[in-house]
């Protein structure tokens, strides 16, 4: 890849400053004045570069690897060739992302782009908002009467933050935001165009036609969540929608009003959850997902990605499919399918066996 002009690399640190900061053991200590500066897949690792392996899939790519160092579990370290630096973690892909964000800081959350320390001239903030020292307002943003932004919050270009809104301290809301009835925690990370706040989808039948059901209630958005670009999240009815501590959620994800999702969540790409639906702690969704309203999802569980989720999920449990069931009953469902499939003279793909 040619050099990135969008993230340069680091000046660059000594593999012992590295393997301190990471709490990783520098295999061979003569090699602890090697100069790191950046971080590569293994398939293209040069001199200078950090990678990382987890499995011994990556055996025949660590053969033309050229990295200054490769992360690994202890079990892994005989596969790294001898000419190869190693550091040893007992979890690689945590100290792998752990030296990303040291070499890259400004790759970890959105950035100012106009070179604003303070506010912006042409901000449109109302007499009435509160703001700590040390936030800064970007051009063209609107921030509401009585809202409170706390020191060292970033309010991105054309961004919106309503009347009342309260945002803790060293947030980040990208340009294009809208922040709208809702509270935000510290550390809050909001991408370009996120909505936040907007009234949910609430109608009920009549006689002539569909009566909207007012939304007045919030948006909580706890310490630590991170909310990617394009995703909507409703505020309550007459309750809050509520979002953890620590949770963090990708693009184009739909939340609906009165959804309670846990700490420490990780939801993929356009996973669609229905109102009032309750989802626990620790709990992984993948992309694509659909999760229909009022159900209860228990703490720790694994969705797999397009599955439909139609009724409550017990804790701990892997589900996949639609609807959803446990994991390893819907993988001897699709390999009886298929099987199935072939008794019949044709292939997975619809085409007939020769």
């Amino acid at each position: 890849m040619e050099q990135n002009v969008f993230f340069l690399p680091h000046e660059g640190l000594r593999l012992a400053e590295l393997a301190e900061f990471l709490g990783a053991e520098l295999v061979n200590s003569d090699h602890a004045d090697v100069i790191v500066r950046s971080v590569a897949p293994i398939s293209r690792a040069r001199a200078g570069d950090i990678c990382y392996i987890l499995s011994r899939r990556s055996r025949d790519e660590l053969a033309t690897c050229e990295a200054s160092v490769v992360i690994c579990d202890k079990a892994l370290a005989d596969l790294v060739p001898q000419h190869l630096p190693v550091m040893l973690s007992s979890n690689p892909h945590a100290a792998f992302a752990m030296a990303g964000g040291l070499f890259y800081p400004t790759a970890l959350r959105p950035v100012v782009f106009s070179g604003e320390s303070e506010i912006a001239p042409s901000a449109v903030i109302d007499p009435s908002a509160k703001l700590e020292k040390g936030a800064i307002v970007e051009p063209m943003a609107v921030i509401g009467a009585h809202a409170e932004i706390g020191e060292g919050t970033r309010i991105g270009a054309h961004s919106v933050i309503g009347p009342n809104v309260k945002i803790g301290r060293d947030c980040s809301i990208a340009a294009g935001a809208s922040v709208l009835c809702a509270l935000l925690g510290n550390g809050v990370i909001i991408h370009n165009g996120v909505r936040i706040g907007q009234d949910g989808f609430g109608y009920a039948p009549g006689p002539r036609g569909m009566i909207k059901i007012v939304q007045i209630g919030r948006v909580i958005i706890q310490d630590n969540v991170e909310i990617g670009a394009n995703t909507t999240i409703d505020r309550g009815a007459m309750d809050d929608t509520v979002i953890g501590e620590g949770t963090k959620i990708d693009n184009q994800v739909q939340i609906g009003h009165n959804v309670q999702i846990g700490r420490h969540c990780a939801i993929v790409a356009q996973v669609g959850i229905a109102g009032s639906a309750k989802i626990g702690n620790g709990v992984q969704i993948g992309g694509q997902v659909g999760i229909k309203g009022h159900v209860t999802i228990g703490d720790g569980v694994q969705i797999a990605a397009q599955s439909g989720i139609m009724t409550d999920l017990a804790a701990g449990g892997q589900y996949g499919g639609t609807p959803a069931r446990p994991l390893n009953d819907y993988l001897r469902d699709v390999a009886q399918l298929m099987s199935k499939t072939r008794v019949r003279g044709k292939k997975p793909g619809g085409e007939k066996n020769d």
